[in-house]
């Protein structure tokens, strides 16, 4: 892909970097493209499957295959750093890839994959090792004649129940095998008997919420997940139309033509504003209950407080349409959300489920109020920094690990008009694996269909409750960090209110000692979790890797897309600590660390002139570059609600999403193939004939790529942005947007217009293929060319040109290569302990 020899003009973006020193002079088409590696492992994975035994490298994160379980878990479920081993520590230490795994165990799969197994393992639950207490999964071995079971993770050997005990063939495989998913999968779930159900906390000193009854103790038995839905019926949530789409939303989930609610569970509804309304769902006037105590919260009522939707439809119909009307006239601007979120805990009363708040405005009352916005500008650069990216009140903290107690996850859809202190309520969702969506200025023409299609995925996308997840690895290596949004109460466990399937966390390993090359290295993630239909069971990912002793395997079998997610999540966790430009330039040391790894192990006859890239890890620079232009590293003033709200995202989404939020995806829609985007019968060998459609490849991030006449799409998976040249031909507009006068087109268009037209049903089909993928809509935006202010956010996508407070691509490569020179030639020193060799030259 070449530069456009007719290319705009940079577009209006926030200020740059300037390189200092002699610029190299380095041609733009010779620069490693980001996705080309991308589009070429699209084409070659979009009609192969991939089998998973240990010994070929994964498909790319971002090319839809199908996976064959074979043993070995799906890359959907674990991907790890590299797919090949270092035997020793100092192998991994000389090859500098940070040894890492990114587990995300409910992925949802493709609907030609096989479904994951669920096994009844009975009252005696499942087969475990006695020492390391791993599950019995297909790399163990049978010995003894069967009589135990080797531990492929400790070798500890355990003897076999005789209800589970079966004779081996010569194989010394067992006959039931083929029978037992958990011998022959490598992901599965079981049904775990009442041993492992959940403990009610222990008793605490001072209860969050008040209740007549003595506290639950013991075991919980399972049932099925119930929701509570908290709306802020504060001035501002009624005035800008965020609390009736809010409910009409419920609506349409509970009883639309297509309802999505689980039919196992129930709804409880509280409305909060310096107050706290409880509602009688049981009566069909569903009358209303208002409790005015902040500080010691507690449910008035026990029977009518949840409800089965069906059964109580025509109440909680009446509740939800009339709800926006009966606070229409409100003068209340504060909303204590810190009471209402223990109102919901106390609803739940030990049960545990999803508590799902809308909120507009800051908390300015009840417990853990919060004060009004620091000077955030005069903050940024000094010590003070680190505080805006953590709570300023630890209450929000001990309120999130409340709910975790009791199995409750927290979801927080927020639509501020100021300063909402993201920071300090965004820990609700972080800590107990809930999720925040995001939208500043709430509009219904632009955002009431996309919090629709948030609250659809949020309660249809596989999930559990009151989890507890651990990573065990074999003999030879251990874990020692964790990152993503979870609560951890101990070294070796992460704790989730509810885990989903868009979630994922990081782990990193590190080596005890030296791996045998004859055998396999071993991870195992098990799950322990609550289904929505109130089953309890553990999800098990198993994952074996080939060890190997040449650095050149390593490489070989890198994954950039785990690296580069290790990296963004180590730079969100640091955030607390370490100031952004602190980070920023860590983060261009651990580029350049990892590039000369290579260059010393794999490529030492090379002239130092020349920069060497492995082939794994070609786009890795620009992906750094992305990283450090990312809302949260970005150098720019961005307000702490958006850094802090962008922060929880990157800590836990799923790597497809997160490789394109950092890269957004660009695409040439005036050059459009007439055959791209549209169904098209193709011809088998055998005959008969099958429909396939084809999607276009993408352009670089650059204005270097682009055409004035050009009409152009960007996708980061938040906002979808379409560029207009200032000279697109009259006929395109009115195939796209029906309008054929470039100053015509709306900048407040937030939806295409359905028109029977070639390059309209084109576009609505890329679109649609990426909702699938995502499930949910982005915001869509229309930027024409020097003329609209969103203009800026669309240039500012552009990551491989100078922007955000960062230098552009070519010289940020100039930059690595320039470290990585001073280091071949003598002139530096390389100590990972200082780093201060690497550091970058601004």
């Amino acid at each position: 892909m070449y530069p456009h020899p007719n290319h705009i003009p940079q577009p209006p973006h926030s200020a740059g970097l300037d390189y200092k020193g002699l610029r190299p002079r380095i041609d733009p088409i010779q620069v490693p493209s980001p996705i080309e590696a991308v589009e070429n492992d699209r084409v070659v994975w979009q009609n192969r499957a991939f089998p998973t035994l240990p010994g070929s490298h994964a498909p790319l994160c971002t090319s839809d295959f199908i996976a064959v379980d074979q043993g070995n878990a799906s890359p959907k479920f674990v991907r790890v750093s590299t797919w090949n081993m270092p035997n020793t520590h100092k192998l991994a230490s000389d090859c500098q890839i940070p040894l890492t795994a990114v587990f995300q165990p409910f992925a949802d799969l493709d609907p030609r994959e096989e479904p994951i197994p669920l096994v009844e393992t009975g009252p005696a639950g499942p087969m475990r090792c006695q020492k390391c207490r791993g599950y019995v999964n297909p790399w163990g071995t049978w010995v003894a004649g069967g009589n135990r079971w080797k531990c492929n993770l400790c070798h500890h050997e355990t003897p076999v129940p005789p209800e589970y005990f079966c004779n081996l063939d010569a194989s010394q495989l067992r006959l039931d095998y083929q029978q037992r998913p958990e011998l022959h999968k490598g992901t599965y779930d079981l049904v775990v008997p009442q041993e492992y159900w959940a403990q009610h906390p222990p008793t605490r000193l001072a209860m969050p919420y008040v209740s007549s009854e003595a506290p639950p103790t013991g075991a919980r038995p399972p049932a099925p997940m119930d929701y509570v839905f908290a709306f802020d019926v504060s001035e501002q949530a009624v005035r800008s139309g965020f609390l009736a789409d809010a409910c009409s939303s419920l609506v349409q989930m509970l009883y639309g033509e297509d309802p999505y609610f689980p039919p196992t569970s129930k709804i409880s509804i509280l409305s909060f504003d310096r107050t706290l309304h409880f509602y009688d769902l049981s009566s069909d006037s569903t009358p209303m209950l208002v409790v005015a105590d902040l500080d010691e919260v507690f449910a008035p009522l026990r029977t009518g407080l949840f409800a089965d939707p069906e059964e109580r439809r025509t109440s909680i119909e009446t509740l939800l349409g009339s709800l926006p009307k009966r606070f229409n006239e409100t003068v209340e601007r504060g909303a204590a959300l810190s009471s209402a979120v223990r109102a919901g805990l106390a609803a739940f009363a030990g049960r545990g489920g999803h508590l799902i708040v809308f909120q507009s405005t800051i908390p300015t009352i009840g417990p853990g109020a919060l004060p009004p916005a620091p000077s955030e500008e005069s903050m940024y650069g000094t010590g003070e920094e680190m505080t805006l990216h953590k709570p300023r009140d630890k209450l929000w903290l001990d309120i999130a690990e409340e709910c975790i107690d009791d199995g409750v996850g927290v979801s927080l859809f927020l639509a501020p008009f100021a300063y909402i202190d993201v920071g300090s309520i965004g820990a609700l969702a972080s800590v107990t694996g809930g999720e925040i969506f995001f939208h500043p200025r709430y509009d219904p023409p632009r955002d009431a269909a996309v919090l629709d299609s948030q609250i659809r995925r949020l309660v249809t996308r596989y999930q559990g409750f009151n989890s507890t997840v651990r990573v065990r690895v074999s003999n030879g290596l251990r874990i020692t960090k964790h990152h993503g949004n979870f609560y951890k109460r101990s070294a070796t466990d992460m704790e989730f209110g509810v885990l989903d399937a868009d979630k994922s966390f990081t782990v990193t390993l590190d080596h005890t000692g030296t791996l045998d090359c004859r055998s396999n290295a071993h991870l195992q993630c098990a799950v322990l979790y609550t289904s929505v239909e109130g089953q309890r069971r553990v999800r098990v990912v198993n994952l074996a890797l080939n060890v190997v002793e040449l650095a050149g395997s390593v490489f070989q079998y890198a994954d950039m897309e785990t690296t580069v997610a290790h990296f963004t999540r180590e730079a969100m966790h640091n955030l607390t600590t370490q100031r952004i430009a602190i980070i920023r330039d860590d983060l261009i040391e651990k580029c350049s660390s990892l590039l000369l790894g290579y260059r010393q192990q794999c490529a030492q006859a090379t002239r130092h002139t020349q920069l060497i890239i492995p082939e794994a890890y070609r786009a890795l620079p620009a992906f750094i570059l992305a990283l450090q232009k990312s809302k949260p590293l970005k150098a720019r003033q961005v307000s702490s609600d958006v850094r802090n709200y962008e922060i929880h995202k990157l800590k836990s989404m799923d790597l497809r999403a997160l490789i394109h939020h950092l890269y957004p995806r660009l695409m040439a829609l005036h050059d459009l193939e007439d055959t791209i985007a549209i169904p098209q019968e193709v011809e088998q060998p055998d005959g008969t004939f099958v429909t396939t459609i084809s999607y276009p490849s993408c352009t670089r991030d650059s204005h270097l790529f682009m055409e004035s006449g050009g009409l152009y799409l960007i996708d980061n998976e938040e906002s979808i942005i379409f560029w207009v040249g200032a000279s697109t031909s009259p006929q395109l507009l009115k195939d796209l947007f029906g309008e054929e006068d470039f100053m015509s087109i709306s900048p407040h268009t937030h939806h295409l217009p359905v028109l029977d037209t070639l390059l309209s049903q084109q576009v609505r089909n890329i679109l649609n293929e990426r909702y699938a993928h995502r499930k949910r809509l982005p915001k869509m935006h229309v930027a024409r060319q020097n003329m609209d202010g969103i203009e800026l956010e669309f240039s500012d996508m552009l990551v491989e040109d100078q922007n955000n407070g960062a230098m552009s691509y070519v010289d940020y490569l100039a930059v690595v290569h320039r470290q990585i020179s001073a280091i071949l030639t003598g002139g530096d020193s390389y100590s990972r302990g200082s780093g201060s060799a690497m550091r970058s030259p601004w």
